[in-house]
């Protein structure tokens, strides 16, 4: 009994063992099994599997030497057995590398295909250059020429895409220049006791130091002098420059002066038919009496000359000194409400005018 009792014990166990083994069976062939420690791979990074862990050895937990040729897997991963793909050597992958940068060698210089007619064309596309000078974005330009309000070389243009060299090609918008080269206009309103010139010697202000921080170098048109305030126009557009200045193209200038009285009522026909000074006859194109306090008079004096103090001299020579002068208005440029020492940039429409001004 007591002998059958110790094999039934040991029949028990077997019997135990048995039937584990019986479930593992049952199991592998229902889902794939869970995979046992000493199989588990342990690789490293974005291809690791979800029954490895996210760090690990590396090659060197699968037997490999540190360093050495990574496993490439089939697509997806390794399947319900835990398979890989096999292997590829370096030769293999030294040969598909090369064949890839001959097959791709030339692509830098394939062009795009073209999208819009006239693209073969050389120069820019108008829309580009329009929004390059300020007319607004891309698409605003785009409304400018469907409105018929764009010309090129004295021609409306109503087509898109069409294409312009900004070097040559006149470009209006509502029959005003446009400035598509990388021109800069401004006007400032110039306090007394700055010098009209860029740098000075002596270190005194000038106008110089209100444009500092630009990159583009600019120039004064004309000048005012030291104790005279008001606007004054800086760019770096040559020719325009140029004509603004010449007497050519008579381009009036508008002051303010202020004077004491009493004045005689026959002062603005004086000033109009002509001031004998000692380089000559000077003329008022306009004169008005602005204001009246007492014996305070503040006068508006318009001419189209240039010379040097010229309105100062025209009504000293006349009997009235200036006290305070102001120029308001350089041709089409006001000054409106611009504070003392403020640089503002001109407008596309402001710019234009000034073109219109002197033929350009």
């Amino acid at each position: 009994m007591r002998s059958s009792g110790r094999n039934g014990g040991q029949g028990g166990r077997g019997n135990y063992r048995g039937a584990g083994n019986s479930r593992d069976d049952k199991q592998g062939q229902g889902r794939p099994r869970k995979p046992r420690p000493e199989e588990r791979r342990y690789d490293v990074g974005p291809d690791a599997t979800k029954d490895g862990p996210k760090s690990g050895r590396g090659g060197a937990a699968r037997g490999g030497a540190k360093g050495g040729p990574k496993q490439s897997r089939q697509q997806g991963g390794a399947d319900g057995r835990g398979r890989t793909a096999p292997a590829r050597s370096r030769e293999y992958e030294t040969r598909v590398e090369e064949r890839n940068r001959e097959r791709y060698a030339g692509k830098k210089d394939i062009k795009l295909p073209k999208t819009f007619p006239g693209a073969e064309q050389e120069g820019e596309r108008l829309q580009k250059v329009l929004a390059r000078a300020g007319y607004g974005s891309r698409r605003a330009c785009e409304e400018l020429i469907e409105q018929a309000r764009v010309e090129v070389n004295g021609e409306i243009v109503l087509e898109q895409g069409r294409r312009v060299d900004p070097e040559r090609d006149e470009v209006k918008v509502d029959g005003l220049t446009v400035a598509t080269q990388s021109y800069q206009f401004f006007s400032l309103n110039k306090p007394a006791g700055v010098v009209s010139t860029m740098e000075d010697p002596e270190g005194r202000q000038c106008l110089g130091d209100y444009v500092t921080n630009r990159e583009t170098r600019l120039f004064h048109v004309g000048r005012l002098d030291t104790e005279t305030e008001g606007v004054i126009l800086l760019t770096n557009h040559g020719e325009l420059a140029h004509r603004l200045t010449h007497p050519k193209y008579g381009v009036k200038k508008t002051y303010l002066a202020h004077i004491v009285g009493p004045i005689p009522r026959d002062l603005g026909k004086r000033l109009k038919d002509g001031i004998q000074l000692e380089d000559g006859y000077a003329r008022a194109d306009h004169f008005r009496v602005v204001e009246q306090t007492g014996k305070n008079y503040l006068v508006e004096v318009t001419l189209h000359e240039g010379r040097k103090h010229i309105v100062r001299r025209m009504l000293a020579e006349a009997g009235f000194p200036v006290d305070k002068l102001v120029r308001t208005a350089f041709g089409p440029i006001t000054l409106g409400d611009q504070k003392s020492g403020w640089l503002r940039r001109l407008s596309n429409t402001e710019v234009g005018m000034l073109m219109q001004e002197v033929d350009l």
